[in-house]
């Protein structure tokens, strides 16, 4: 059996998210479609992990089985050819038949952008927002490092039941337009970056405390924590195995 490897790129906003799911148009429906269509075949397409409503990708990772034999190069091309504007396929490869995109991550690490501008170059991508205090959103970082149960940063309806999840870095830098964030972890659930960061300028308006994130994960409750950032500054910015 012949394992493929797709390293993806999306814009998520016309998009319910990663996950096939009824009656809504998602990015893993639309390039399974498509791989259908090049190779003649049904496959089982899947991917490192679900983004949620709205939120982007620069490097979703994916896989598929197939007996057949392809020709990279050409189904890469004849793949872009056929998926709409906003879905890429920037890599494909063959790997070891086990190879399985979610199972086999080791990380996965998001992105998210605050542009200090107002530019219309920058508005489908980002939030606007200007003098944030970056040392002081980096103090309350370090309150999230570690292995953690993260069910305050969770959506009240999610099904997962392990909410326990291992943030390997999290911080904020800065550019001459944009204040970015990018955090790391073995896993995310839905809604946990968005959460994380809503919160995050909540505490840093009003001064709060480290204490405060302390506290928030604690309590694990979902009300305890900050309105979710909106999707649409939202990046999966890479996937490690």
């Amino acid at each position: 059996m012949n394992n493929y490897k797709l390293t993806i790129q999306y814009d998520g906003t016309n998009y319910a998210g990663w996950q096939i799911q009824a009656n809504a148009q998602t990015v893993q429906s639309v390039i399974t479609d498509a791989v259908d269509i090049i190779i003649k075949e049904k496959i089982n397409f899947t991917g490192s992990g679900s983004t949620d409503t709205g939120v982007h990708a620069l490097g979703q990772v994916a896989n598929f089985r197939t007996e057949k034999e392809i020709d990279i190069f050409k189904f890469q091309h004849s793949l872009n050819s056929v998926l709409p504007d906003d879905i890429s396929i920037v890599k494909t490869e063959k790997v070891d038949e086990n190879f399985h995109a979610r199972f086999d991550a080791v990380s996965r690490s998001y992105l998210y952008l605050v542009s200090k501008i107002k530019s219309p170059f920058y508005y489908k991508y980002s939030i606007q927002k200007k003098n944030l205090d970056l040392n002081k959103l980096n103090e309350l970082c370090s309150e999230l490092m570690g292995k953690k149960n993260f069910t305050s940063f969770c959506r009240k309806n999610s099904e997962v039941k392990n909410k326990i999840c291992e943030v390997k870095s999290a911080g904020w830098r800065e550019t001459k337009d944009m204040y970015l964030f990018f955090i790391s972890a073995d896993r995310f659930l839905h809604g946990m970056v968005r959460t994380i960061v809503g919160t995050l300028f909540k505490a840093a308006d009003n001064k709060l405390s480290n204490d405060y994130i302390k506290e928030i994960l604690e309590r694990k409750d979902r009300e305890a924590a900050g309105e979710a950032a909106p999707a649409k500054g939202l990046f999966l910015y890479k996937v490690t195995y």
